[in-house]
């Protein structure tokens, strides 16, 4: 694999310790929506979402939501469907991905909102505001905003969050960048 890093911005309410939302462009979109290629995808159809604990539902939910002007060409619906392949199937059609000139899941042409929940939509300032409105947040002073490089090791302990948390950014990234107060944040 890839030592690449990424960027990623997050909004952090320093007053009750969570992330509010990571600001996030297509290559983190499209890492998160790439857990539901894995069979996690099967899985959430197998087993019902509100018996589901972590927020790898509200991350499905987002792609069923998610108007097909933001989705890259073919991609949405096929992860949407009821089809599994077996192993040992010559059935190649649903294990196919469909490409894009971009590649991945998601257009570049807009910033996306990633909620602590995992829930994707484009950015915009209704949408944070409302977001705010919805954590009560009156003092803009307790927000914090935070850059950090995103790379495989944060993958991993994501996907890990994803499954069994509700508050997957926070519990990721927060205790690192506490960790890291009295210096650069630790990643």
């Amino acid at each position: 694999m890839s030592t690449s890093t990424m960027s990623l911005k997050l909004l952090i309410d320093s007053k009750h310790n969570k992330v509010v939302f990571a600001e996030a462009g297509k290559d983190f979109v499209d890492f998160l929506l790439n857990l539901l290629s894995l069979p996690l995808g099967s899985v959430i159809q197998l087993i019902t979402k509100p018996a589901m604990t972590g927020c790898i539902a509200n991350l499905y939910g987002s792609l069923e939501e998610l108007d097909e002007s933001y989705l890259s060409e073919g991609y949405g619906t096929s992860y949407l469907s009821q089809e599994v392949a077996f192993a040992g199937t010559n059935d190649s059609t649903s294990t196919d991905t469909p490409t894009s000139d971009q590649g991945g899941y998601v257009k570049g042409l807009v910033t996306y909102m990633v909620t602590d929940d995992l829930s994707v939509s484009p950015m915009s300032m209704m949408s944070v505001v409302g977001l705010l409105n919805e954590f009560d947040i009156k003092d803009l002073s307790v927000l914090e905003e935070k850059v950090l490089e995103f790379g495989i090791n944060e993958g991993l302990e994501l996907l890990k969050a994803s499954l069994s948390s509700k508050d997957a950014l926070t519990a990721v990234f927060l205790p690192k960048l506490t960790q890291g107060r009295d210096g650069p944040p630790v990643l």
